[in-house]
């Protein structure tokens, strides 16, 4: 894993604990990098960050890359989205409500970040979808 990779992980890891307080969980021996986000309440996911084969969702790119998983109920932005450079349709979460963006550089953080709080907002109880969680 290249560098910039490894910051932009980092940097949505702390943008969620900052954020929404959530520690990432690291689930499985076989995957240790694979980061899964939820919510404290109801342990839905709204994120999950894996490194995976690059040619896994592109069949043209090689290498290890980091992926974000996250949840949209919008499924026309969700299709514009998979459309753009940087997104694909759900990698490991293959249900039609998830979109996996690539954490090398070619989605902005900025970018990535408010797709985060989309996920986190689609996964939340009504309290928090009112806006009374954490900030």
């Amino acid at each position: 894993m290249n560098k910039p990779e490894h910051s932009l992980r980092n940097e949505v890891l702390s943008y969620a604990k900052s954020r929404y307080g959530t520690d990432p969980e690291y689930l499985w021996t076989r995957f240790p990098d694979y980061a899964v986000m939820r919510h404290s309440d109801n342990s839905k996911w709204y994120g999950i960050i894996m490194n995976i084969d690059y040619s896994k969702i592109d069949r043209e790119k090689s290498g290890t890359v980091d992926i974000l998983d996250i949840k949209l109920t919008d499924p026309l932005y969700r299709d514009m989205l998979a459309e753009q450079k940087g997104f694909y349709r759900g990698y490991h979460i293959s249900r039609g409500n998830w979109l996996t963006a690539v954490l090398d550089g070619t989605v902005n953080i900025k970018e990535v970040k408010r797709l985060l709080d989309m996920s986190f907002e689609a996964t939340s109880v009504k309290k928090k979808k009112n806006g009374e969680h954490k900030t």
